[in-house]
């Protein structure tokens, strides 16, 4: 063949990103991405759930520990991946803090909470709490393929990964290297300042293929320790708003409750403490409605 008669790329609206076979692979920037992307890790778990934040400070891990909590207690096999890894709070909200890492053999055992709940956290690997992890991504990127591929996660139904705030590496590398990713949920406060901000990761997990499974809005009112009343402190409603214009599923609200506050503290999960309380209730709708919608 000439160079005249060279195969053309396609455009963009011509390109259906079928790599395998495709003549113009070669030169198209499109294909070379696609086509250097690791293979998916190796892993027996169902389904893989993410757990986002548009922003700090609205109560994530608070919501994957006590989520993941809820569903090992309902009789599923569940891991809990902590990949905030420069503010890692899950070991210290589950009262296994001061755990480290067992080695057997060639695999690295998780933290076993429960007989169906296992935990992974870099906590576990640095000397001390106050010790921060200095890293830039390629580091935190290994890290996350190691997490997945050399520990002993066993047969899982659910893998809950607790991400960072933000749209930032460890999202995008979790996103490409976890089987089974069944979509996320974005945790936001009613306030607009926080909704403005859990947009940004609804759209961001569109972008990536994956469904938003819901939006769960913490801190929705406050439940006065004194009295019992409701109190809008921050408001209330603005995350269902939110997954109604974007037409997402809105999986529940959560109150404010100091008892939440005490429970992470304390490193014994909320969830675990008063079955009779309404945030308890709160938070079990949440986890019900999150298995209804991962079933569909």
């Amino acid at each position: 063949m000439s160079k005249k008669e060279t195969a053309k790329a396609p455009t963009k609206e011509e390109c259906a990103h079928e790599c395998n076979g495709c003549p113009s692979a070669a030169n198209c920037g499109d294909a070379k991405k696609a086509t250097g992307l690791p293979p998916k890790v190796e892993m027996d778990v169902r389904h893989v759930i993410l757990v986002l934040s548009g922003k700090g400070g609205v109560g994530k891990s608070t919501v994957s520990v006590n989520l993941a909590y809820a569903l090992s207690n309902h009789g599923f096999r569940v891991g809990l991946l902590d990949l905030d890894m420069h503010g890692p709070n899950i070991p210290k909200m589950l009262g296994i803090e001061t755990a480290k890492f067992a080695v057997n053999g060639e695999q690295i055992e998780p933290v076993r909470v429960t007989g169906k709940l296992s935990v992974v956290s870099i906590a576990f690997v640095l000397p001390d709490t106050s010790t921060p992890l200095i890293w830039r991504g390629p580091m935190k990127m290994a890290a996350i393929q190691q997490f997945l591929s050399d520990v002993n996660w066993g047969s899982l139904d659910y893998l809950v990964v607790d991400l960072p705030p933000g749209t930032g590496d460890e999202a995008l590398t979790i996103a490409q290297l976890a089987p089974n990713v069944r979509g996320a949920v974005i945790v936001t406060t009613p306030q607009d300042v926080a909704t403005l901000d859990a947009r940004k990761s609804v759209k961001f997990i569109e972008k990536l293929g994956l469904p938003v499974l819901g939006i769960v809005e913490n801190m929705s009112g406050m439940i006065c320790p004194h009295c019992n009343e409701e109190i809008d402190l921050f408001g209330k409603g603005g995350g269902k708003k939110m997954a109604e214009e974007l037409n997402v599923p809105f999986l529940g609200s959560i109150p404010l409750d100091i008892e939440v506050r005490k429970a992470g503290d304390e490193g014994r999960p909320f969830i675990v403490r008063r079955a009779d309380s309404p945030t308890w209730k709160s938070v079990d709708a949440v986890m019900e409605a999150l298995v209804a919608e991962v079933g569909k």
